[in-house]
């Protein structure tokens, strides 16, 4: 079955759902700015510092980039492989921002109470459930029946991204969430990080190798630059493969040059420690200053 596309491309779509959700989060975080944070902050702190702005600032950017015109447009009708750049988006660039954003207090304020949300979010944030999870999610999310009628269904489409975001966010929650017990060590987010970029090879290389169309809702006549449904389809594979793996293990690799210095300080301090000697020892161990004393008594012996 071949779908028909709009042969307008570059149509300017303005989306009042993705404003409202943007807006609806800046309206949120000026609250926790002006109303929670003068009751609730720790005193004699600042409850916000400028990278948490910046890091917010940047969430939305980039959230807004993803859901509205023009990629959204594209990836919706048109080129699955920008389709896979926007799932990377909102994955694994937009949920690390957010928790970077929120400072400690603040989290735990909405996670560390008896609240149900509260209580999920630390069930889920468990590595190996919030991994296996997110990953099930993924591989759902690339079904060709969800695919091809989430296209067709604006809500379906947005209720997809929603279920990605959750659940991305509560995978990242042991690697860089704001509460520090909820964190892994470092060797264990590395390897957490490993087998996250891992599992997506699978449905990458699907599409990577398929000889047909995998999903017909984008095979249509009307090209964007000229680039054909089995190519969109490889670069799609290879965006997910690479691109998404490369991300996550520039994250694998600061982890552990990190982790190589505070290991290398550590080791340092303890060889001072052990071999600078106290003051009592240091004392022992000095010359004598009577031998010269001796030797004079012994020329008057003599005498």
């Amino acid at each position: 079955m071949v779908f028909a596309a709009d042969t307008d491309i570059w149509r300017f779509q303005p989306h009042a759902e993705v404003w409202f959700i943007l807006l609806a989060a800046i309206a949120m975080a000026w609250y926790a700015v002006r109303v929670i944070a003068p009751k609730a902050a720790p005193a004699g702190e600042a409850p916000f510092s400028r990278f948490h702005f910046l890091a917010f600032a940047g969430a939305m950017a980039l959230l807004w980039v993803a859901s509205d015109w023009p990629m959204h447009d594209i990836s919706e009708e048109y080129l699955y492989s920008v389709h896979m750049i926007q799932h990377l988006l909102i994955t694994f660039v937009v949920p690390p921002l957010l928790w970077a954003a929120m400072p400690e207090w603040l989290a735990r304020l909405m996670l560390s109470g008896d609240g149900s949300v509260g209580v999920w979010v630390r069930r889920l944030a468990r590595p190996v459930v919030t991994g296996v999870l997110f990953n099930f999610i993924v591989a759902i999310s690339h079904i060709p029946w969800v695919v091809n009628t989430s296209v067709e269904s604006g809500a379906l489409h947005y209720f997809v991204h929603l279920l990605l975001m959750a659940s991305a966010m509560v995978m990242w929650l042991p690697v860089c969430g704001p509460i520090p017990e909820l964190r892994m060590g470092a060797p264990g987010k590395m390897i957490y990080l490993f087998l996250m970029s891992v599992v997506p090879t699978v449905p990458g290389a699907f599409l990577t190798f398929a000889q047909g169309a995998v999903y017909s809702v984008y095979d249509h006549d009307v090209r964007l630059w000229g680039i054909g449904v089995r190519a969109d389809q490889q670069a799609a594979g290879l965006i997910m493969k690479l691109v998404g793996g490369m991300y996550l293990w520039g994250w694998i690799g600061v982890l552990f040059f990190r982790w190589a210095g505070v290991q290398q300080r550590a080791n340092t301090q303890m060889r001072v420690v052990t071999t600078v000697p106290s003051g009592p020892i240091a004392a022992d161990t000095r010359v004598p200053a009577t031998s010269g004393s001796n030797g004079s008594h012994s020329t008057n012996g003599s005498r």
